[in-house]
């Protein structure tokens, strides 16, 4: 029966918040052999450290109102994370976007829930932080599925009604009552479902998304990040030339760096050359593929 797309800008009564943090990030390896993708860094900040700020400018924070979910390397999300949320360790394989909210049900509780993927870059110019996610709870009935989209020139498979979903969602506790803990991705269980009973709204949004899932969207995220130039952290030790780079905490940059990200930790030798990849400890560099070029 199609899609509605929603304006405004507001908050929602009775809604908590899930940061999805579970996944294996195959398409991100071997970067992801050595961090969970979570907590891959860009611009110098673990990805879930900038979904937990968004959600926490509309008043999402603490252990009572976000919820982290894990399995993937858990045990570095759930030591990252702390006392800053509610967290649901998935033992064995990861259970899906869909699976992994339905293990939250007891605490979700008969509650709307905003689920965002901790992979998701989002970066808006023209909006205050969480306000772009902000228009997803705006006059909300507590009753339709919502979409954070980037609206695209034509419709596409996989898109809902020309747009592209861009990391966040609003879910209300009809659709969240009988998820089970089972793998499952949200698009069959729920927004395919609501979309066909006409029961789906998308909210645009006009800024920025990478859903950093490859190394070169990686790459581009750290990059827009750096907003044209380079970002280096003031833990870093440089010598060598950086343009347009990201390095991190304790890195050290005695060669040339261009186009490039240096995770915390690594080096670049004199001499080195660092160009489209990211570089992790001394040896390891990942190749960042055609979209920076």
């Amino acid at each position: 029966m199609g899609v509605r797309t929603v304006e405004g800008a507001a908050g929602s009564p009775e809604i908590c918040a899930v940061v999805l943090a579970a996944g294996e990030g195959r398409r991100l390896r071997p970067l992801t052999e050595q961090l969970p993708k979570a907590l891959c860094p860009v611009g110098n900040v673990p990805l879930l450290d900038r979904a937990l700020a968004r959600v926490a400018a509309l008043g999402f924070a603490g252990s009572g109102a976000v919820a982290v979910n894990a399995c993937y390397l858990g045990d570095q999300v759930v030591a990252h994370v702390g006392g800053r949320a509610h967290l649901s360790l998935e033992p064995g394989q990861p259970l899906g976007t869909s699976g992994g909210v339905g293990r939250l049900r007891a605490w979700i509780d008969g509650r709307g829930v905003l689920v965002g993927n901790a992979d998701a870059y989002l970066a808006d110019p023209t909006a205050a932080p969480g306000a772009d996610i902000a228009r997803l709870l705006a006059g909300w009935d507590g009753e339709t599925v919502r979409l954070l989209g980037v609206p695209l020139d034509h419709d596409e498979p996989g898109t809902f009604s020309g747009h592209r979903f861009a990391g966040f969602s609003l879910l209300p506790w009809r659709y969240v009552r009988d998820l089970p803990a089972e793998p499952a991705e949200l698009v069959r269980t729920v927004w395919r479902p609501a979309e066909a009973a006409g029961a789906l709204e998308v909210v645009p949004f006009s800024g920025t998304f990478l859903d950093t899932g490859t190394p070169a969207d990686y790459l581009t995220a750290n990059l827009h990040a750096a907003g044209g130039g380079s970002l280096i952290h003031p833990d870093a030790t440089v010598t060598g030339a950086c343009t347009r780079a990201v390095v991190g905490a304790g890195a050290v940059v005695h060669g040339a760096v261009t186009d490039a990200v240096v995770w915390p930790g690594g080096e670049v030798a004199p001499g080195e050359r660092v160009t489209a990849a990211v570089r992790v400890g001394r040896e390891l560099t990942v190749a960042a593929g055609p979209r920076i070029a």
